[in-house]
């Protein structure tokens, strides 16, 4: 079995195995004014069902309420995420 760990940066955050193999992301280009677009989250299908989307996620708020970035999430999963999780709304730009 692979051993999985997190991979923080600016604008994704990747679970990779470990030969660093990306096998789940979600990304959050800048778009301007402190604001990024969480445009995408990928899980691989060997990892489904496991909370790893949900992981990505938080770790992203995270990085997002160190940096002082606002979200506009577009990609389906993110946006159903924050319906989710209300508390997190001051978040959204």
């Amino acid at each position: 079995m692979n051993d999985y760990r997190f991979v923080v940066d600016r604008n994704a955050v990747r679970y990779v195995d470990a030969n660093g193999t990306s096998c789940a992301e979600v990304t959050f280009p800048d778009v301007g004014d402190n604001t990024v677009e969480i445009d995408h989250t990928f899980v691989d299908d060997s990892l489904r069902g496991r909370g790893i989307a949900g992981q990505l996620l938080e770790r992203c708020v995270r990085s997002l309420e160190e940096t002082g970035r606002k979200a506009i999430p577009t990609c389906f999963y993110a946006m159903h995420w924050f319906e989710k999780h209300p508390e997190r709304g001051d978040l959204l730009a």
